[in-house]
């Protein structure tokens, strides 16, 4: 890693196919070990189904109120301050419970990379 900083933007926030809107904080080559991303969820929005192939995520809910589903775990109710851990390759999806903002950042260990997401929304389609 090479010191620095980085300069995080609320303005910089990208909507995805994903169905939130994020904000990536830090996700640099200078850095290959961690990117930190802010994700913002909508009212009564579900993300979509989808993994991170050879990625670990942590959500750590900063505002709001969700729902993860991760796994073969049973549903998870988030509340700020909570920390959901997601391993490598797991099918995953959050929605936002309550009448605010789901916000939390998103930290990815290694860093995310768009060749390391794969969409499974349609493979998991009757699981719900």
């Amino acid at each position: 890693m090479k010191e620095g900083t980085s300069r995080g933007s609320a303005a910089a926030e990208q909507p995805t196919a994903e169905r939130c809107d994020i904000a990536e904080l830090s996700n640099t080559a200078d850095d290959p070990e961690l990117s930190v991303a802010r994700a913002r969820v909508a009212p009564g929005i579900t993300t979509r189904w989808h993994r991170l192939h050879g990625i670990a995520e942590r959500y750590v809910i900063l505002e709001g109120r969700g729902r993860a589903e991760v796994g073969g775990l049973p549903p998870q109710d988030l509340l700020p301050g909570d920390v959901l851990r997601i391993a490598p390759d797991q099918p995953q999806r959050i929605t936002n419970t309550g009448s605010a903002d789901l916000v939390f950042l998103a930290l990815c260990t290694p860093r995310f990379r768009w060749d390391a997401y794969e969409d499974i929304d349609e493979a998991m389609a009757g699981r719900t």
